[in-house]
């Protein structure tokens, strides 16, 4: 059973929506989405449209009725499982593994980072919204962050404002594995 409050308040702020920018996508009042967002009104079949349109979902995913393994409410995603992320830093020397699974509507982004061995000639991780929270599993990182450079061994982690600049390297002779969970 999915918490339906807590997913459709997630999927309005991952869209950097206010309630007056929903209700204008949707056609629906401020107050209703509110309502809805509390769990003090359930949305009708047109509503979930007009809502899942807004999301550029179907109503299913919405609701979290569609076919199995689209969406999971409690996601597993075993070692073996794990699938490498294209993503920017990757092109830098970054190594990136997606760790939340089928989980679609989430307000966390985990993910195991290798870091290269060297800073990119050009920032890699560029400032974004929302908190990062970073663990290093093994290995010695620096991490810099805005205008601190951290040595981070085994077990050391560090909780910042993701709108500043930050970037990290692998400095022990085996490749560090870094554990990052940045909120939206």
């Amino acid at each position: 059973m999915i918490d339906l409050p807590f997913r459709l308040r997630t999927l309005r702020r991952q869209h950097q929506l206010s309630l007056a920018g929903l209700a204008q996508r949707t056609g629906l009042t401020r107050s209703y989405l509110s309502k809805l967002e509390r769990g003090l009104s359930q949305p009708s079949a047109a509503t979930a449209t007009k809502l899942a349109e807004a999301y550029g979902l179907s109503a299913d995913q919405l609701l979290g009725s569609g076919p199995e393994g689209l969406d999971e409410v409690v996601s597993v995603v075993r070692a073996n499982e794990r699938k490498p992320l294209v993503r920017l830093g990757t092109a830098l020397g970054y190594s990136y593994q997606a760790l939340a699974g089928k989980r679609r509507v989430r307000s966390m982004q985990p993910v195991l980072v290798v870091p290269p061995r060297e800073f990119p000639a050009r920032q890699a991780a560029s400032p974004h919204s929302g908190e990062e929270f970073v663990l290093v599993l093994s290995g010695t990182v620096e991490m810099v962050v805005g205008t601190r450079s951290l040595r981070l061994e085994t077990g050391d982690a560090v909780y910042f404002d993701a709108t500043l600049h930050h970037r990290m390297r692998t400095l022990s002779p085996r490749d560090a594995q870094v554990l990052v969970v940045a909120s939206r």
